[in-house]
C-alpha cells in the first residue's frame, strides 16, 4: 500500500524518526501547532485528546517527546483526518495514535470517546464574520470559525476532560478576554499563560492558556517566549523546541 500520495510531503519531526505526511500546497503546520505541543504537561503514562487535530501533528510531537499511553485526534476535515491516519499507520503508531473523523459539537461523537487527563488544542483563530471568507477553502475552515465556534471548543474540552484534567490551548492575544469569560463560564479554570513574541522588539501575536477542569482560581503568568533574535535567527528556546543544536560561537 503506497501510503503518500503525488501531491503530499513526509516531514521529518526529528522524534524518534517521526514523519508527517503534508500537501505540498495547501494547509500545513505551522509553530504554533509545534509551540503548543511542546507547552502541554502530560504525565508519564497520561491519555490525550487532541481537537481540531488537523493532519495530526500535535499528536505526533507529543508521542516523539513524552510518554503517553494513547492520543486521540478529533478533526471534521475527512481528507485531513486520512493523511493523520496514513502517518499513523507509517509510523507504526496505530496502537497509540488515534484518529476520529467528526464534529466536537456532534454530542453522541463526545460520548464514544474516553475521557482524558490532557486536551490539547489549536482552533481556528478568526472570527467567522470577519473579512471574505470562502466557506468551500479548507483552508478557511482551518482558520475561521466556521464549523466551530471558540465556545464550541470549550464546551467539548469540558466534556472531554477527567476530573481536575488540564486543557492546553493555543490562539490570539486579542481573543484573551474571550477566552477567559468562556473558560470560566463553563468551569475551566484559566491557570497558566505565556504570550509569544515574533522577536524581542515586538508584540506578542500567540498565546498559550492552561486551564484546569474545575480548577480553583490563580493565574499565573510565565516569562514571554520570543521566537527571533533581532538578526532574525530562531532564539535559542526555539532551537530546543524545534531540536536543533546551537553551536556557541
Amino acid at each position: 500500500m503506497n501510503l503518500i500520495k503525488e501531491d503530499e510531503t513526509l516531514e521529518d519531526l526529528q522524534l524518534k524518526g517521526i514523519k508527517v505526511i503534508q500537501k505540498q500546497n495547501g494547509f500545513r503546520f505551522g509553530v504554533d501547532a509545534v509551540l503548543l505541543a511542546n507547552y502541554a504537561k502530560v504525565k508519564k503514562g497520561g491519555s490525550v485528546i487532541d481537537l481540531c487535530s488537523g493532519t495530526g501533528i500535535i499528536p505526533f510531537i507529543i508521542t516523539g517527546k513524552k510518554e503517553v499511553s494513547k492520543i486521540v485526534g478529533v478533526e471534521i476535515q475527512e481528507d485531513m483526518v486520512d493523511m493523520a491516519k496514513r502517518s499513523a499507520m507509517y509510523n507504526s503508531l496505530e496502537d497509540k495514535i488515534r484518529f476520529v473523523n467528526g464534529s466536537i459539537t456532534d454530542k453522541s461523537l463526545l460520548k464514544r470517546i474516553d475521557k482524558a487527563d490532557v486536551v490539547t488544542v489549536n482552533p481556528p483563530y478568526k472570527l467567522r464574520n470577519s473579512g471574505l471568507i470562502n466557506y468551500n477553502d479548507k483552508d478557511a475552515i482551518a482558520r475561521h470559525e466556521i464549523c466551530c465556534t471558540l465556545e464550541d471548543v470549550i464546551i467539548a474540552t469540558r466534556k472531554l476532560l477527567k476530573d481536575n484534567g488540564r486543557m492546553y490551548m493555543v490562539h490570539r492575544p486579542e481573543r484573551l478576554a474571550d477566552i477567559f469569560c468562556l473558560m470560566r463560564k463553563h468551569k475551566i479554570e484559566p491557570k497558566v499563560i505565556r504570550m509569544v513574541h515574533p522577536s524581542i522588539n515586538k508584540a506578542p501575536n500567540i498565546v498559550l492558556i492552561e486551564g484546569q477542569r474545575d480548577g480553583k482560581a490563580f493565574l499565573k503568568w510565565e516569562d514571554p517566549l520570543y521566537i527571533h533574535e533581532k538578526d532574525g535567527s530562531y532564539t535559542e528556546e526555539i532551537n530546543k523546541i524545534y531540536g536543533k543544536e546551537v553551536t556557541i560561537k
